[in-house]
């Protein structure tokens, strides 16, 4: 399978700490990786690298073809993340959200309502995201991304703040996106629950990543 992601020796610096120290990693279309590791390990500036939101200081990083130490802003139109901040407007709807976003990424609007049904948000597609429950934004965030149509979709802690419904929409979303032409590379502490979605995992520690003990080869 074609490679997504290929990092060789990266480092990314917060301020003079490395927060990656010479990260090796390949991603394959259609792959489903967990990124597992302790707080602080540097699982989610790996995933802001990978986004382009964060510079590399040195080694090799592609992402989608594009060389991220030439234009790291080039792969943006073909990924999506999905952090700890939803990024909506809080006095837009979720229907209004959902039709900024795709209409600024290059779409007319299309999908709205069918990602609008798939989050279960229809009864909540015309209240502002001001108004709406933390697992209810949740949803909202991971449908800006979906309306995106991203060929490489980034998790980061995608189980945080969602309820036994939300997790079960967002294990259909992602167990999907293989078929769907989606690649999709997330971080989480909550492993059982990744895990289960994983077809395989990566273990990030002192921003350096190997296999897990017993992991797969």
């Amino acid at each position: 399978m074609p490679l997504v992601v290929r990092l060789r020796s990266a480092v990314c610096l917060l301020g003079r700490f490395p927060a990656l120290a010479g990260v090796d990693l390949d991603v394959h279309a259609g792959e489903i990786l967990l990124l597992a590791g302790p707080n602080g390990a540097g699982k989610t500036t790996l995933l802001r690298l990978v986004a382009g939101l964060v510079p590399l200081y040195s080694g090799e990083a592609e992402v989608l073809g594009a060389d991220l130490t030439l234009d790291r802003r080039s792969a943006r139109r073909h990924l999506a993340l999905v952090g700890h901040e939803t990024f909506c407007y809080d006095d837009l709807t979720v229907r209004e959200n959902l039709r900024f976003v795709a209409r600024a990424s290059g779409g007319d609007g299309g999908t709205v309502d069918a990602t609008i049904d798939r989050l279960g948000l229809g009864a909540v597609a015309d209240l502002t995201h001001g108004k709406l429950s933390a697992g209810q934004r949740r949803r909202l965030a991971l449908g800006t991304a979906l309306v995106r149509d991203p060929e490489l979709l980034l998790l980061d802690e995608p189980h945080a703040g969602l309820d036994a419904d939300g997790r079960a929409v967002l294990h259909e979303i992602v167990a999907a996106a293989p078929g769907e032409g989606r690649t999709v590379l997330m971080a989480s502490h909550e492993l059982d629950l990744a895990r289960a979605l994983a077809t395989r995992e990566i273990r990030v520690d002192s921003g350096r990543t190997s296999l897990p003990v017993g992991g797969p080869a």
